[in-house]
């Protein structure tokens, strides 16, 4: 992906370390959650065959019989598969990459699209691992956007989309457990305002990464699920002071875009 390659450039110039490096460490997890989704679908299956050995329940009447409902119009020249499924459609069935965030003014742009599974996957201890078990929890697709803030921040926005949104459930709560423990955070973060606790949290490093010659480096993550979509956002500052409220803000606004 574009981004990747530029940011490696920014890492030289500006001493930033390459996007995905906040993701390491979390490959045993991975399978964890790849187990607990399977545990899932194994209920939801069963729960199904149980369902369909049953005799039919009647439903009762409907309270109104004859319901008002748009006549159907016959195709025309700007009929196309999109108008004729409106209804059924969602905003984020069409392309994820104008989901995201825009990259805010006096932000250099570093890059904005799709990026793919095996790509996504190296930023974790064991990448094969990861890249199955990512595979086997139903990733559908990754939009992603990046930017940086002089030689000092360097911010990337995710959208990891799942089949289903027991594979997005899991996968969120499984980072989040991961967040507190004192190889990531080291700390319980704060709730999103607006957003249930369970559903999204921003964690701000306790300590900053302190190397002899270097800027202390200091990270914040945010992570919260709406429907099948897992939004994570890393924000890096090699400078070791990172406001809170600026990770809180840039994560209501992704949020609100879906």
């Amino acid at each position: 992906m574009e981004h990747a390659q530029n940011a490696s450039e920014l890492r030289k110039e500006g001493d930033l370390p390459v996007p995905g490096g906040r993701r390491r460490g979390r490959g045993t997890a991975l399978l964890i959650a790849g187990g607990a989704a399977l545990g899932i679908l194994a209920g939801t299956v069963t729960g199904y065959a149980v369902q369909y050995g049953r005799p039919p329940t009647p439903l009762p009447p409907l309270a109104q019989q004859k319901l008002d409902t748009p006549k159907a119009l016959a195709p025309e020249a700007g009929t196309t598969r999109e108008t004729i499924n409106a209804n059924r459609r969602h905003k984020t069935d069409g392309d994820l990459s104008k989901l995201l965030v825009e990259t805010p003014g006096g932000a250099k742009a570093i890059g904005t699209g799709y990026e793919s599974l095996d790509v996504f996957s190296v930023g974790f201890k064991e990448p094969d691992k990861a890249l199955r078990g990512f595979a086997e929890e139903g990733v559908r697709r990754i939009a992603a956007t990046a930017w940086s803030q002089g030689d000092r921040v360097l911010v990337e926005v995710r959208l990891i989309q799942f089949r289903d949104r027991a594979g997005a459930d899991v996968y969120q709560q499984v980072q989040a457990e991961l967040m507190p423990q004192e190889e990531y955070a080291g700390n319980p973060g704060v709730a999103i305002p607006g957003v249930p606790a369970e559903l999204g949290h921003v964690w701000v490093d306790s300590k900053a990464q302190e190397k002899r010659g270097y800027h202390p480096l200091r990270g914040a993550r945010a992570i919260a699920r709406r429907g099948d979509i897992v939004m994570e956002i890393d924000y890096i500052d090699n400078r070791g002071q990172v406001a809170e409220s600026e990770v809180i803000d840039l994560a209501k606004r992704q949020l609100e875009r879906l």
